[in-house]
C-alpha cells in the first residue's frame, strides 16, 4: 500500500557548466577611462574629453573606472590651466624684452 509518487525523494542540485570563455557578472574598467588617464599626461584636450564621455558611460552601464575618469578630467584641466599661465607669463615676458631691448 505504499506509492513511492506520494513522498518523492528531493533532486539533487543541478550544476549550469562552466565555460572558459563566459562573461563575468561583475563588469570590468572602462576602456575610455583609462585611456582618457593616459592621454591627460600628453594630450590634456583629448584626456579631457574621453574622461567626459567615460564618465557619461560609466553612469549608464554600471562599469568600473570612475576614479579613472575623473582623474583624466582634472589632470587634464590643471594642465590646460598651467599651460594658458605659462604661455601669457612667456608672451608679457618677450613683450618686456622686446620694450627694453633699445635701452641697452
Amino acid at each position: 500500500m505504499s506509492d513511492p509518487n506520494l513522498n518523492p525523494q528531493p533532486l539533487p542540485p543541478q550544476q549550469q557548466p562552466q565555460y572558459a570563455g563566459a562573461p563575468s557578472a561583475q563588469p570590468g574598467y572602462n576602456t575610455m577611462a583609462i585611456v582618457g588617464f593616459i592621454l591627460a599626461f600628453f594630450v590634456s584636450i583629448v584626456g579631457v574629453i574621453l574622461g567626459f564621455v567615460a564618465l557619461s558611460q560609466i553612469k549608464r552601464t554600471g562599469e568600473q573606472g570612475r576614479g579613472l575618469a575623473l582623474a583624466a578630467v582634472i589632470i587634464g584641466l590643471v594642465e590646460i590651466v598651467l599651460g594658458i599661465i605659462i604661455t601669457i607669463i612667456v608672451i608679457a615676458s618677450l613683450g618686456v624684452a622686446a620694450a627694453n631691448y633699445n635701452n641697452y
